[in-house]
């Protein structure tokens, strides 16, 4: 994942952080709980498409 790409993408549904898990490939939002996939290294930033996080994965 391009460190640049990663500074400017924030969550959709709150404008807000994303964390970047590499083993998972998936973006975090975790205000929100949500987890968004990349898929063939294109983040898919779209809510109805993200997974909802777990309350463990939520305090990772």
């Amino acid at each position: 994942m391009d460190p640049k790409l990663l500074d400017i993408l924030v969550c959709p549904v709150c404008k807000g952080p994303l964390d970047y898990r590499r083993e998972a490939h998936e973006l975090v939002c975790r205000p929100c709980r949500l987890a968004y996939a990349i898929r063939d290294g294109i983040p898919v930033m779209l809510a109805d498409e993200a997974r909802e996080l777990t309350p463990d994965e939520a305090q990772q």
